[in-house]
């Protein structure tokens, strides 16, 4: 893949995140910020608030694409290392990043939100990210699905679990943030093999 389809995936997920972001927040509205600008109508304050947001999907796609080729690196790696046993690391390295997503966020809470909201969010993310891996390895082959996986579960996870141990996203961010790096972590996983299978039909004429 030459650098100018490199430098196009780059901005069309940059865009995506920041159409993600914008959407999303319509939905979520943090704090009122919509119903702020809205009642009474304030057109500079709610040009801003959609801004706003968009900076925020603009920066969560840039997480994303950062993991996104972290694990492009990480994949390769793991191949040279564990060669065949590799599918069963990255199976038994999505169980513990699950297990992390269900655990620790509950003790933070200190009992205050219910084990089972929790159980829940992880088994949403595994699921979606299931049928994420099951259409790529469709469109691909069927050695992908796990690598697919493992990304699209473990790598999203890392991406978005830091951000709220640290307290950089609060309850309504986090909702944005974890809808809109699912969202560039689809796009990215799936575009991918079209643009190799594009670049290897340019190469063969």
């Amino acid at each position: 893949m030459n650098s100018r389809k490199v430098v196009n995936l780059f901005l069309k997920t940059l865009a995506l995140g920041g159409i993600v972001g914008l959407i999303v927040s319509f939905f979520v509205n943090v704090n009122g910020a919509y119903t702020e600008n809205l009642q009474p109508f304030n057109f500079i304050g709610l040009i801003g608030v959609m801004v706003f947001f968009i900076g925020h999907g603009l920066l969560y796609s840039a997480v994303s694409q950062t993991g996104f080729f972290a694990y492009l690196y990480v994949h390769r790696l793991g191949l040279s290392i564990f060669r065949s046993f590799w599918p069963t690391v990255q199976i038994v390295l999505i169980a513990f990043v699950v297990f992390d997503l269900i655990y620790f966020p509950y003790k933070r809470s200190e009992g205050e939100v219910s084990l089972i909201w929790f159980i829940l969010a992880a088994a949403a993310l595994v699921i979606y990210g299931w049928i994420i891996a099951k259409i790529k390895a469709k469109e691909t082959k069927k050695h992908a699905f796990i690598p697919a996986l493992f990304f699209m579960v473990a790598f999203t996870v890392v991406e978005w679990v830091p951000a709220l141990r640290i307290g950089l996203v609060g309850a309504d961010f986090s909702i944005i943030m974890i809808i809109t790096l699912l969202a560039c972590n689809t796009y990215q996983l799936l575009i991918l093999h079209r643009l190799n299978n594009s670049s290897n039909e340019k190469v063969k004429q």
